[in-house]
């Protein structure tokens, strides 16, 4: 039983930063997904795949896992580097690339 502890990243739907403060413990996949014939679900007779753990810190999330011997990865937060792009560069003088619709 493997897991990994992330903190999830803004989704493109969102403006806001909700819920990325959060820190996520999500377990491993231990046995593959089948299809099912019949209906052509896929389906699993792993049912912690299903689990999501949320905690306040990394801290915590590594004590939990640590506390109940669960194997782990931690996996760093990226920082996104915002560019400053401007609406009037598209018509500098200067520009490089010649801008059309």
């Amino acid at each position: 039983m493997s897991a990994k502890i992330y903190r999830p990243a803004k989704t493109a739907m969102q403006s806001g930063k909700a819920k990325t403060h959060l820190w996520i413990l999500e377990f491993d996949a231990e046995k593959p997904r089948t299809i099912d014939p019949i209906m052509g679900y896929t389906s699993s007779g792993d049912t912690r795949q299903q689990l999501k753990l949320t905690f306040d810190t990394q801290e915590l999330a590594v004590a939990y896992a640590e506390r109940n011997g669960i194997a782990f990865r931690v996996i760093e937060p990226k920082e996104a580097t915002r560019k400053n792009v401007s609406y009037p560069d598209n018509f500098r003088f200067t520009r490089t690339q010649p801008w059309t619709h």
